[in-house]
């Protein structure tokens, strides 16, 4: 028993080590606690959604609501009945024989119906965050673009100095 267990251990090392010499690590450094520190020669490729340019401008455009109406809604329910067959079968072959009865059985049947009207606000314009680039994808022709960004990168742009290089995945283009 005991040298089954060294055997499926000794072969699970072998497995580990295999796998290990394949994982595919690109260069970098390991620290003395095993965790990977990229250096500049391994530093992932931009995606193509990523956009990079010298920072212009920031802009945070704010929601804009309205007051409107809307039908109430509210549970009403009443008490229903329905009837409910009970089935016993017993015996077998020719002594077989079946006994049905019913019996009625009591539920609340609910749903929702209109009681007047309820205010809220309704967003016309949503929130949303811009940054505007010059010398987008390095070329200095493609000035004052404006991108729509997350909050974080937003905030990462705004304490970003003028001019200073940006890359971002953008939602969309215009602000």
């Amino acid at each position: 028993m005991f040298s089954r267990r060294l055997a499926v251990a000794g072969v699970t090392a072998l497995v580990m080590a295999g796998l290990g010499g394949c994982s595919g690590d690109t260069g970098g450094t390991h620290t003395s606690a095993g965790n990977h520190v990229r250096t500049v020669d391994d530093a992932p490729a931009p995606s193509p959604d990523t956009v990079s340019g010298l920072r212009d401008e920031v802009r945070h455009v704010s929601a804009v609501t309205t007051r409107a109406t809307r039908p109430h809604l509210v549970r009403r329910c009443t008490d229903a009945t329905r009837r409910v067959t009970h089935t016993r079968r017993t015996g077998s072959g020719k002594r077989r024989s079946v006994r049905t009865w019913y019996t009625t059985e009591h539920y609340q049947r609910c749903r929702k119906v209109r009681q007047g009207t309820e205010s809220y606000r309704r967003v016309t314009r949503p929130e949303h965050w811009c940054v505007r680039l010059d010398d987008v994808g390095g070329s200095r022709s493609r000035d004052g673009i404006w991108y729509r960004v997350t909050r974080t990168t937003y905030g990462d742009a705004s304490a970003a100095h003028d001019h200073a290089r940006l890359e971002f995945s953008p939602l969309g283009t215009g602000c």
